[in-house]
């Protein structure tokens, strides 16, 4: 992942990486096939620990805000340079050449967007939140996370996370939470 994120995919030799690795770039092919699976995969391992993080978030017995507010947290980019985003924009950007990288990200943001859902079902049934049709509050949230989090990662001048978070919880306070 450190590799990707400092040298992006097209910087990357599997020669190169598998140096690094301490392997042949050889054995880097024979168990990932190509520079596309091992973004994929990388980005798949990257994700498994965030969902740890993110059931732990998810399944304490905060309030429904509180989770959703701390999702948020958990969503956007730590800084400009954050691993786990820049492999991200690897992903977007070579999903429209891949099908293989395009079912990968649909099945990795489906789990997402999946906790989403059913944490705004909560907050909806606990009145927290206003009835919102939770698949549909759900993408538009997404688009808004990972709107703000693009230039966050990519260190565009007056773009922070904090900054990123402030706009959402502005966001949320006006559209869906119950004051």
């Amino acid at each position: 992942m450190a590799a990707i994120a400092a040298q992006g995919l097209a910087g990357l030799t599997m020669a190169g990486l598998g140096k690094e690795l301490g392997m042949s770039g050889g054995h880097l092919l024979y168990y990932f096939g190509s520079k596309d699976q091992l973004l994929l995969e990388t980005l798949r391992w990257s994700e498994a620990q965030l969902g740890e993080r993110r059931r732990e978030v998810l399944g304490g017995g905060a309030s429904a805000t509180e989770r959703l507010r701390a999702f948020a947290a958990l969503y956007l980019p730590t800084g400009a340079g954050d691993p786990r985003w820049t492999l991200w924009v690897e992903v977007w950007g070579r999903s429209q050449a891949s099908e293989e990288i395009r079912a990968g990200q649909v099945e990795i943001e489906a789990v997402w967007r999946a906790d989403l859902v059913e944490l705004l079902r909560e907050g909806i049934a606990a009145g927290e939140f206003r009835a919102v049709e939770p698949e549909r509050f759900a993408v538009l949230l997404g688009a808004l996370l990972d709107g703000f989090g693009t230039p966050v990662v990519v260190g565009l001048p007056g773009a922070d996370r904090d900054t990123a978070l402030g706009h959402v919880e502005g966001f949320l306070r006006e559209s869906l939470l119950v004051l």
